[in-house]
């Protein structure tokens, strides 16, 4: 099964959490709080893009998101975030 948003809007794939903190500690499920702020561009709806056609993102593209937006879904057991454009805040490069 596949994603495809609509209109202006992206989905984005949560980048896996650290299992390990850089000292080597393992840390349990409990320890890891909330999910990033923070994805991979997995899907790009027709409308995100600026008055001259150029995309504002891309499908590969690591981005930073506002940290209550989106929808959550679950497709093939892997959660993704549908969010508006604008909830979009940069691009990591």
């Amino acid at each position: 099964m596949s994603i495809k948003p609509l209109k202006n809007k992206v989905a984005v794939k949560y980048f896996e959490e650290e299992e390990k903190t850089k000292g080597g500690i393992v840390l349990p499920d409990t320890a890891k709080g909330e999910k990033p702020q923070m994805g991979e561009i997995v899907a790009v709806g027709s409308e995100c893009c600026n008055e001259d056609g150029e995309a504002y993102v891309k499908v590969g593209d690591k981005v930073v998101f506002d940290k209550y937006a989106g929808t959550k879904v679950n497709i093939d057991e892997t959660e993704y975030i549908i969010l508006s454009i604008d909830d979009v805040l940069a691009v990591i490069e």
